[in-house]
């Protein structure tokens, strides 16, 4: 059997995520074209060839409507790469985009391809989280998950009445961190070299945005704790502590030894392994531990060994009870440094695909670390973990 080759992480860009509402930034834009805003981005800033592209693997939750029509492929012709770039669409709920990555560094692993693009895109004011799908009766009526695993918001409830020592206090405490680290990260310039401007079509007219719209400055712990649960009387999770419903498109290059050569590219960190895990639908927040701890199995490490985590922050809850689980403070530097999701906001299949840059931004200013995991909980019940080593 050959030998696994390498597959580098080139660069990655992200539009300004928006809040999924009629007032939001993409409220007038269709989702593939924010999409292809960040594919022609990539292209431009690496000097790949447009038809020297393998293969473009884009992810959407919700695949119908301007996130449809085998979505890859169509972003491939959208985005003007050549009638010979295949493409593909991918769906895993939340780590869409980061199923996409680890599907194109296998790619590259194995010999296949060279040069892929990987990604994803929600437009949840187009199409609002649930609103199309139809769950087959028997999740239900066979009780092969409660009903509560449907609803996002449901199973973080279920999360805390597991983990009873996860108070509301320490969830605001986490929500009120989250902007804060956010908010300084965008004043010193963290995001500057992967969020790009888009312009849109708003009632006004054509408008530029360049900055994420979700973020909440100035949000103090008297504001999180004035929040009730929408989700059951006397509930922990509130709009202040989880992640907002919002508009967001972003992908990466993945790409060989080889093309590195041939296109004079630099690479920035090295897709090591990964990990996806089943966990009870019931309480799909857990997903990160476990995903984790047989991610660090597999690679022989400990969670001391990594310098870096970034975790989606669908809910405070999952995060503390990955702190935790891992015996790491509430307020570890090395885990989310620049924010996340309660902040930026969370459209879905895009996140994991800003992870990833964040956890590049990170090696950026750090290169004396080695390793980074990016990590998710995944609607059904799922979780997953990708180890990257900085190069």
């Amino acid at each position: 059997m050959a030998e696994l080759r390498d597959a580098y992480y080139i660069d990655g860009v992200r539009l300004p995520i928006g809040r999924a509402k009629d007032t939001g930034y993409y409220a007038g834009t269709r989702a593939d074209d924010m999409a292809v805003r960040t594919i022609r981005v990539l292209m431009e800033r690496t000097g790949i060839p447009d038809d020297r592209v393998d293969d473009v693997a884009w992810a959407a939750t919700a695949q119908v409507g301007d996130q449809g029509l085998t979505l890859g492929r169509s972003l491939a012709i959208l985005a003007g790469l050549g009638q010979n770039v295949p493409g593909y669409a991918i769906d895993r709920m939340c780590a869409g985009a980061l199923t996409a990555i680890v599907n194109a560094g296998n790619a590259i692993r194995v010999g296949a391809q060279d040069v892929v693009l990987a990604g994803g895109v929600e437009h949840m004011g187009h199409h609002p989280m649930g609103a199309e799908v139809d769950p087959n009766p028997r999740f239900l009526s066979d009780k092969l998950v409660d009903q509560s695993a449907l609803v996002m918001g449901n199973t973080a409830e279920n999360l805390h009445d597991v983990h009873t020592d996860i108070t509301r206090e320490r969830t605001d405490e986490y929500a009120l961190q989250s902007q804060e680290r956010t908010g300084k990260a965008q004043a010193n310039g963290i995001f500057d070299d992967h969020v790009v401007p888009m312009t849109v079509w708003t009632d006004e007219g054509w408008r530029v945005v360049s900055v994420d719209e979700h973020p909440r400055p100035g949000t103090t712990m008297e504001d999180l704790q004035a929040l009730s649960s929408p989700f059951r009387a006397g509930g922990l999770v509130t709009a202040g502590n989880a992640a907002g419903l919002n508009d967001g498109a972003g992908g990466v290059v993945l790409a060989s030894q080889a093309a590195v050569d041939e296109f004079g590219l630099t690479p920035r960190m090295k897709l090591v392994d990964y990990a996806f895990v089943g966990v009870e639908p019931e309480t799909m927040g857990w997903g990160p531990v476990p995903a984790t701890e047989k991610l660090l199995a597999k690679t022989g490490l400990s969670i001391d060994d990594i310098d870096v985590i970034d975790m989606n922050e669908a809910f405070a809850v999952q995060c503390v009870a990955f702190l935790d689980h891992f015996g790491l403070p509430l307020d570890a530097e090395h885990v989310n440094p620049y924010g996340g999701a309660i902040a930026m906001g969370h459209p879905l299949a895009f996140s994991g695909a800003r992870l990833a840059m964040q956890v590049a931004s990170w090696f950026q200013r750090h290169p004396d670390a080695r390793y980074g995991i990016t990590t998710m909980c995944i609607g059904l019940g799922m979780g997953a973990a990708v180890l990257w080593e900085n190069v």
